[in-house]
């Protein structure tokens, strides 16, 4: 497998003004430990990162937008030829940020939405209002021409909205739908008796099997659920189709389930470079060494590619190298990344033969 940098989210600020329940970062609107780096230093990282790659490049936080500096980063970016997306909450968006958006030459923007009404999203945003702005801001797009994608993270608070969530995306003009099953970091953590069972995932995730095969004018993929591939590759089977692995496109190019210190990785408001955005350890810091040798030389990255190290069933997978779990979500709940995935119910062949 080619390991090379394909999509980067850049963690422009920790502040946010909302306070969501699952946030990664633990955000808030006020961030004393963790303060917004210098428009000089942002540079020099879009510096850094086009020296020896050209990944798509989120901005991302926090919310994005709380910064200053927002378009400038985004337009020197462009500049440098990256590819540049921004993800907001949408409760900051205007027409005249609409304007900046296709100015600066960002690509494509994602909102967030988990919930079809206010009160589901709002409770999930910890914010009044919250779903209005992300109805506003999806107008606004269409308004301006904007393409825009729809993230959705789901707990069991709001899994029974799912499906509502889904044709609200694509009623609102989204070009592509994105479910994400949360992964217990940060502000998660808190929320870990609410995660989606085992049996309840695997059952979300033939779901949207067969949603998928139906879906013909959006773009759909389970996100943080690595554990899809194997089942798109059984369900295949069973409708007596042949799946081969290289078939299994990931939206970042890449053909497996977690793609975290192989494809893609996180630049955190520290300049820490994390495998991906739910992923708290550290492979390095940009403002150290290059993120050129870090992304070529960390020892945690090297792990994170080394199938042969990962254990329990993950290890004794059949599927490995088309999932390979969640590694973030192994560390969230083992406090080992090489541990077998926690929500993954499936027995692998060589452990039902006896031979693991």
């Amino acid at each position: 497998m080619d390991f090379e940098l394909k999509w980067l989210a850049w963690e422009i600020t920790r502040r946010c003004n909302l306070h969501c329940v699952h946030c990664r970062s633990s955000s808030e609107m006020e961030v004393k430990e963790h303060p917004d780096f210098s428009t000089e230093e942002g540079k020099r990282i879009i510096d850094d990162i086009s020296s020896f790659s050209m990944p798509v490049v989120v901005l991302s936080g926090g919310e994005p937008l709380l910064r200053q500096d927002w378009f400038e980063l985004a337009s020197y970016g462009t500049q440098k030829g990256l590819r540049m997306c921004l993800a907001t909450n949408g409760t900051l968006v205007t027409s005249e940020v609409c304007q900046m958006i296709k100015d600066a030459g960002i690509k494509m923007v994602s909102l967030s939405l988990d919930g079809s009404t206010a009160e589901i999203h709002d409770n999930f945003r910890n914010q009044p209002g919250a779903f209005e702005g992300t109805m506003n801001a999806a107008r606004l797009f269409r308004e301006h021409g904007i393409s825009f994608l729809i993230n959705s993270s789901f707990t069991k608070r709001n899994q029974h909205d799912i499906q509502n969530v889904y044709r609200l995306a694509k009623k609102l003009g989204a070009t592509a739908w994105y479910m994400f099953m949360i992964v217990p970091t940060g502000r998660g953590e808190e929320i870990m008796s609410e995660l989606i069972s085992p049996e309840d995932y695997e059952k979300l995730l033939e779901w949207h099997y067969e949603m998928e095969k139906q879906e013909k004018d959006l773009l759909v993929r389970p996100t943080c659920a690595p554990h899809y591939y194997r089942v798109k590759m059984q369900l295949a089977k069973r409708d007596g189709k042949r799946l081969e692995h290289r078939s299994l496109k990931f939206s970042t190019g890449g053909a497996k389930g977690c793609l975290a210190g192989q494809l893609i990785c996180l630049i955190d408001v520290d300049g820490n470079v994390l495998p991906c955005s739910y992923f708290p350890l550290s492979a390095g810091n940009v403002r150290q060494q290059s993120l050129k040798d870090i992304w070529d030389g960390a020892k945690l990255f090297r792990e994170l590619r080394d199938f042969s190290s990962y254990k329990g069933s993950c290890g004794s997978c059949e599927y490995v190298r088309v999932c390979g779990g969640c590694r973030a979500r192994a560390y969230a709940v083992t406090g080992d990344y090489l541990e077998e995935e926690p929500f993954c119910n499936y027995t692998p062949k060589k452990l039902r033969a006896g031979e693991g």
